[in-house]
C-alpha cells in the first residue's frame, strides 16, 4: 500500500538532520525512529550539507533552487505573453488591410 505524501516544515528537517550529524545513530536508523524514508532523510542531510558550504563544488543551494524555479516560472509567463502579443499583432494587421 502506497504512503500518503507528507509535508514536513523546515524546524523538523533541520531537527533530523542534527540527529543524523551529532547522534551516533545512522540515517537509516534515525529515518526509522521518525517514520520517514530512509532516501527522503539523505536528500535532506545533503542538502544542509550544500547549504553549509559543504556540498560539491555546482551543487546549487536551497535559496537558489527557489530563486531558479521563480525564474522558471517567469520566463514561461513571458514567453505566452509574448506569444498572445504576436498573435494579436497578426491579427490586427491582417484587420487593417
Amino acid at each position: 500500500m502506497a504512503r500518503k505524501r507528507r509535508k514536513f516544515d523546515a524546524s523538523f528537517k533541520a531537527e533530523a538532520v542534527r540527529l543524523c550529524k551529532v547522534g551516533d545513530r545512522s540515517i537509516r536508523e534515525v529515518a526509522k525512529d521518525l517514520d520517514l524514508t530512509e532516501t527522503a532523510l539523505r536528500e535532506w542531510v545533503k542538502r544542509a550539507e550544500v547549504d553549509a558550504g559543504d556540498g560539491p563544488p555546482n551543487a546549487l543551494t536551497t535559496a537558489e533552487r527557489e530563486e531558479l524555479a521563480r525564474l522558471r516560472k517567469q520566463v514561461k509567463r513571458l514567453e505566452m505573453e509574448r506569444e498572445i502579443l504576436k498573435k494579436a499583432a497578426a491579427f490586427f494587421a491582417k484587420e487593417n488591410t
